[in-house]
């Protein structure tokens, strides 16, 4: 491992310093108390970790569901909210509402989603193409948030044709967003082919002002370093790499701590032990272990990415739905096998889009804040 051996200077968000300066992406259905709480363990308590992607518009109406995902572990510091939100009236509601309930400690704001039924609304990462209306939302975000930080994370724009990030950023620094994490993807390329990390250095050297994180293709430990020494970043955002793999953080922090010598490449036992964690602090949370566990169901297939575990076996695992059935099955396993050569490699959605689904005329003018329907805001995220 070349390059850097010392810890590069610590990120402040706001009051909070993260330091090693990675953070946890929001993942829609993934990065919950329970995730985090296991990414978290293995960084040593290192980095910031952030909440599901959470919908003003349903937080200001207390969803019970919302609410829920709202709640952090004592053991949480700094909280950290996503918002997602597309009218500024309502994130300001959600954001006082946060304050006034001490409900975190920082808000992201996402403006990355890629996903088509938010993107034919207004929403994600078709927003900032409307300079006005990024502007009144960002406005009001911070003007509600008081001493509390506010970050944003976003994509380049919504095709080669129509970039967005530069602008945006420059309107975040203007309405006193505190950092930006911008992911080197179009929405059109949704997750596929490769991140522009060239676009992150541009950035960074657009909006000195504030840090800026870079989000996409770290796969390992290795590629964070070498993201901040090509685009001078300030920080890394890191979702897909670590799907079935938390132990990437400690491999982060060892890494920006210069420590390559703690990476950990986990034989099939410990894998086997993570899993069995991760799905009883999801049924803990929950209230049901049966949930839990078939919550967990989705991950199976991340842990064991490489592993040599026949087809049968892995649909056995597939419906499982209790701890010990779980248990039983993977005590089946070779748990000797040590961490597959290649699996440190792209994990989770790798497709591209290519087709972009916006409102009615929405690229006619990028200043015209009208548009956003009012059910743009639906229970989902990415990006």
């Amino acid at each position: 491992m070349g390059g850097m051996t010392t810890l590069p200077p610590p990120l402040a968000i706001g009051p909070h310093t993260v330091q090693p300066p990675v953070v946890l992406a929001p993942m829609a259905g993934i990065t919950n108390a329970p995730f985090r709480t296991l990414c978290r363990e293995f960084s040593g308590g290192k980095g910031l970790f952030v909440s599901e992607m959470i919908t003003t518009r349903a937080l200001v109406e207390r969803n019970e569901k919302t609410m829920q995902l709202i709640h952090f572990d004592e053991t949480e510091k700094p909280r950290s909210i996503q918002l997602y939100g597309v009218d500024p009236a309502t994130v300001g509601k959600a954001v006082r509402m946060i304050v006034e309930e001490d409900r975190a400690d920082h808000i992201d704001l996402n403006f990355g989603c890629p996903v088509p039924k938010v993107t034919r609304k207004g929403g994600g990462s078709a927003l900032p193409y409307k300079r006005n209306l990024l502007r009144a939302i960002l406005r009001e975000a911070v003007a509600g948030a008081g001493d509390l930080p506010v970050t944003m994370k976003m994509r380049k724009g919504i095709d080669d044709d129509h970039l967005t990030y530069l602008d945006a950023g420059r309107i975040a620094v203007e309405e006193g967003v505190t950092a930006i994490a911008l992911h080197g993807r179009t929405t059109a390329q949704h997750y596929g082919g490769t991140a522009d990390w060239e676009a992150i250095a541009r950035l960074k050297e657009h909006v000195p002002e504030i840090p800026v994180l870079g989000n996409g293709d770290i796969w390992c430990a290795e590629d964070a370093l070498r993201m901040v020494r090509e685009t001078g970043c300030d920080g890394v955002v890191v979702g897909r790499g670590c799907l079935g793999r938390p132990w990437l953080f400690n491999d982060l922090v060892a890494a920006f701590e210069g420590r390559p010598e703690d990476f950990r490449r986990p034989a099939l036992r410990e894998v086997a032990e993570t899993m069995h964690r991760h799905a009883e602090l999801l049924g803990e949370w929950i209230g049901d272990e049966t949930r839990g566990v078939i919550d967990f169901r989705k991950h199976v297939a991340w842990y064991l990415k490489g592993f040599s575990v026949g087809s049968e076996m892995r649909k056995k695992l597939a419906v499982t739905s209790s701890l010990a059935e779980l248990d039983a099955h993977l005590s089946e396993l070779d748990l000797d096998q040590p961490w597959p050569e290649g699996a440190d490699g792209p994990r989770g959605r790798t497709s591209g889009n290519n087709r972009v689904v916006l409102p009615d005329g929405w690229l006619k003018d990028p200043y015209d804040c009208a548009g956003v329907a009012e059910d743009a805001e639906l229970d989902t995220s990415g990006g």
